[in-house]
């Protein structure tokens, strides 16, 4: 059975992570971010959202691991950070329901999700430019940058939160990175 890390960042909706990858039959584990890189011993890792990145613990150094990474909002903001992109405030702020459109119909983790999808998200901070080796994988009228992907180092970020009920085909985001994990 595939086994994904939920690495607590300290977000409101961490837990709603860890049961949607339980709902799909995934074993799966929440860790601290500040476990040691050293002690994670899973198929995949989910890079948590959470209120504030200078509380992400050890979360950069999962990224080092060599298996499938998963940034969540939060999470995804750090990748962009850590591999040399650029984050910055977003213009519209708090949680809102957006439509994103798919830019990639062939990446493997938002691909396969219909072209124009409802998520729910937070863009008080976004990602301004992918970082080298990224591609952008989705966009809206509100962010640029709604999910990145480097497919050669399995990482993969979105703003939106796929585990919660408003984002529209959330459990496919999901689906989708355990197939990513299990490859």
């Amino acid at each position: 059975m595939t086994r994904i890390d939920v690495v607590d960042n300290h977000g409101q909706f961490t837990h709603l992570e860890q049961r949607a990858l339980r709902d799909i039959g995934v074993e799966v584990e929440l860790i601290d971010n500040t476990t040691p890189p050293e002690e994670i011993d899973a198929d995949g890792l989910v890079l948590s959202g959470g209120p504030d990145i200078e509380r992400v613990g050890n979360s950069a150094e999962y990224l080092d691991l060599d298996i499938p990474v998963l940034g969540i909002c939060l999470g995804m903001q750090l990748i962009a950070d850590e591999r040399g992109g650029t984050v910055g405030s977003g213009e519209y702020g708090g949680y809102a329901d957006v439509t994103v459109e798919i830019d990639d119909p062939s990446d493997p983790l938002v691909g396969s999700l219909a072209p124009e999808t409802r998520v729910w998200a937070s863009h008080a901070d976004e990602v301004k430019s992918v970082p080298e080796g990224f591609v952008r994988t989705a966009h809206s009228d509100v962010c640029g940058v709604e999910a990145m992907a480097d497919t050669d180092a399995d990482i993969y970020g979105v703003q939106w939160h796929p585990e919660v009920a408003h984002t529209e085909q959330g459990d496919v985001v999901f689906e989708n990175f355990r197939s990513i994990c299990d490859r």
